[in-house]
């Protein structure tokens, strides 16, 4: 029984970044062996088991055969029998198929294993698929494209832009289940160069298939991805403010309609629809902002019970050039009503009434609005 480290933290560790998370194979081992020593089984697909101490993974080398489609659609063969390069010739890239024996006190010893010649890669800074297998899972589409955001300096290699071809002309990404686009996503999205993961897309033609229709027909556009390169680089790093920058031309209905599609977590999706309609008002409005139309985006912003996202959207639009000067000004006019004034203006006898009390904070506020509106 032997257990090596693999994938991504030899990688990242040949490139000087820090290693988060280790992946361990066990190579020569079985099921009962691994129980035996006390590990916990937590697998259900593959043999995958807690170390009794660390509760790190660790996973009995193994093979896999296509028998359905899509990423779930494998059989994985365990046992003592499988070597460490047939585990390592499954894996996707050949940055990723590089391994290093762990010692008994937990420490990497030894050479790096490199069957799959994933350190030549690496210096040439070339993302290539291990094998044939690579077309068979479509995840490895989205991985790359991630990985691309991650290592903008990396090209994809000829023959493996040809397999994530096959990959969404075998219609398998539709496969793919709605939580793993979106997890993949967002991690590009955090990434350094979010574009390079919509160049990956574009390229394999996946982004017809995996991202909003307006906003896959925009990408096409090569003065789109310019403006959004550059507003990406003003926005901050949170997936919140890059998600509506990517979407801030997409119209609203349709972004709830991707994010529905994608398990886009809600205040995520809500965001980047205010966001898409903020940009709207501006547009329609430019030279001269109409105190309802302010009105209703506030309301639709919900500034009121949620002062610090409406203050987040405006310093987003604000990032990326945008006049917002009048629209703060506004909304802290609003904002700075005061609860028991706004009543004291209603009839008393209407004070119990929910709807006449919505409709003289609607008043107020809508002057509150006009008067800093004022040129």
């Amino acid at each position: 029984m032997k257990i090596y480290a693999v994938g991504g933290a030899i990688r990242d560790a040949l490139m000087g970044l820090p290693v988060h998370d280790i992946d361990y194979v066990v190579v020569g081992s079985s099921v009962e062996e691994m129980l035996a020593k006390g590990f916990r089984p937590v697998g259900k697909d593959f043999p995958v088991f807690l170390h009794p101490d660390t509760q790190a993974e660790y996973a009995l080398a193994r093979t896999e055969r296509k028998t359905g489609k899509g990423y779930k659609g494998f059989h994985f063969y365990a046992d003592p029998s499988v070597t460490l390069e047939q585990d390592l010739l499954r894996r996707d890239l050949t940055i990723n198929a590089m391994a290093q024996e762990v010692g008994e006190d937990g420490s990497l010893c030894g050479p790096i294993l490199d069957p799959y010649n994933g350190q030549q890669d690496l210096a040439a800074k070339v993302f290539r698929h291990v094998s044939d297998a690579f077309a068979e899972d479509p995840l490895r589409l989205l991985r790359i494209a991630r990985f691309a955001a991650r290592f903008p300096d990396f090209s994809v290699a000829d023959e493996t832009m040809l397999a994530l071809k096959a990959i969404v002309q075998a219609d398998e990404l539709r496969a793919l289940s709605a939580e793993r686009i979106w997890q993949e996503l967002a991690r590009g999205l955090v990434a350094n160069k979010p574009m390079h993961m919509f160049q990956v897309l574009l390229n394999t033609g996946a982004a017809t298939t995996l991202l909003a229709p307006t906003l896959a027909v925009q990408l096409s556009q090569e003065a789109f991805r310019e403006a959004m390169l550059i507003h990406l680089s003003q926005a901050g790093e949170s997936l919140e403010e890059r998600c509506a920058i990517v979407l801030m031309q997409v119209p609203e209905a349709e972004i709830r309609s991707w994010a529905d599609c994608v398990r886009m977590p809600i205040e995520i999706r809500d965001f980047s629809e205010i966001f898409s309609a903020l940009l709207e008002l501006m547009n329609q409005n430019s030279q001269n902002l109409q105190p309802v139309n302010v009105l209703a985006w506030f309301n639709r912003a919900d500034v009121w019970r949620k002062p610090d996202r409406g203050q987040a959207l405006l310093n987003l639009a604000e990032k990326i050039g945008l006049r917002v000067s009048p629209l703060l000004k506004a909304m802290r006019n609003a904002q700075a009503l005061i609860t028991a004034e706004v009543i004291a203006g209603v009839a008393a006898q209407d004070r119990s009434n929910s709807e006449r009390i919505g409709s003289a904070f609607e008043a107020a506020r809508l002057a509150a609005i006009t008067v800093a509106l004022q040129p």
